[in-house]
């Protein structure tokens, strides 16, 4: 996946402001957000700040124009289900997703409500989207990740600690399912550098301790932390048990190093959120025709103009 390709399937950013302030004498619109984090994560709260800052910005403000319902599901497929079907019995215009159970989840409970997504790593790998350049269905929003950045990860380690030997890569299926992608990156750099590589899965919080401990048994490892919604969650235990044990640690986000974690390599989530208020207004204008989004049919995007 290219660079650009994190933000494909924004575009025309430009006529958003034109677009806000000819729908500001419409009805009360609604936007129901499924955040597939808990909701006492505070960067999680500030992300959704930022997304609603950003339809401010555009024109939108919360209780005056457009309602925002949030729910709050964490890693737990279970209530990000639930919360999903409550949002779709709400009835918005527009569901926003944040990470990819929140997607799977919606996408289980609607196929008419348009769908905006954010920091979903491979969406066209997973099946949740046709492709970048046409999307299909009712899902439009913003990928993450170059998986090539994996081998950066493996950089990042062999400099800030020269003497590791060996890398474990820990990762979660569940909720990162895309996990596979990273590893022939890690594999690739590891080569040259001396460094053997290997992954670990984790699929629950109360292997995350014993897991990196099991690690830090044989001298000059380094740990590769792929990107999960039961990571992120979960950071505070992963961060303060890596310093305990003096495992050298690159996180594939920066609130993990805003959390205290030795170092990350990625992109910026809030950043994310803020680029979602323009797709959102895609989205409100998803049953016309317009400049932004070509439609195949009343309830297809597909197509986004960049």
């Amino acid at each position: 996946m290219r660079r650009r390709d994190f933000f494909a399937l924004l575009g025309g950013a430009a006529t958003w402001p034109a677009m806000a302030r000819a729908q500001q004498s419409e009805r009360m619109r609604r936007v129901g957000v499924l955040m597939a984090y808990v909701e006492s994560d505070t960067q999680a709260q500030d992300w959704t700040k930022a997304f609603d800052a950003s339809l401010q910005e555009l024109g939108w403000n919360n209780g005056r124009n457009v309602q925002l319902d949030y729910r709050w599901g964490g890693p737990n497929p279970d209530r990000l289900r639930a919360g999903a079907e409550e949002l779709v019995r709400l009835g918005p215009d527009v569901l926003l997703v944040v990470a990819t159970p929140a997607l799977v989840a919606t996408q289980h409970a609607t196929r008419s409500i348009p769908i905006v997504f954010a920091n979903v790593a491979d969406p066209v790998g997973q099946g949740l989207i046709a492709s970048f350049a046409r999307p299909g269905g009712n899902t439009i929003g913003i990928g993450a990740f170059d998986f090539s950045m994996a081998g950066k990860w493996v950089q990042a380690i062999k400099e800030i600690a020269p003497s590791v030997a060996r890398i474990g890569v820990i990762f979660n299926p569940e909720t990162g399912p895309y996990y596979a992608s990273f590893l022939p990156f890690v594999e690739t750099a590891s080569g040259p550098l001396g460094v053997k590589s290997f992954s670990i899965a984790i699929h629950d919080s109360d292997h995350i301790t014993q897991t990196l401990e099991k690690l830090a048994e044989e001298a000059n490892t380094g740990v590769i932390v792929l990107p999960s919604v039961l990571f992120s969650t979960h950071r505070g235990a992963i961060i303060t048990t890596v310093a305990r044990l003096r495992l050298p640690t690159v996180y594939p986000f920066s609130f993990f190093a805003q959390s205290g974690g030795l170092l990350s390599y990625g992109f910026d989530v809030r950043e994310m959120l803020k680029r979602a208020g323009g797709v959102t207004l895609i989205a409100f204008s998803a049953a016309r025709r317009c400049q932004i989004c070509r439609l195949n049919s009343p309830r297809s995007l597909n197509s986004l103009s960049i």
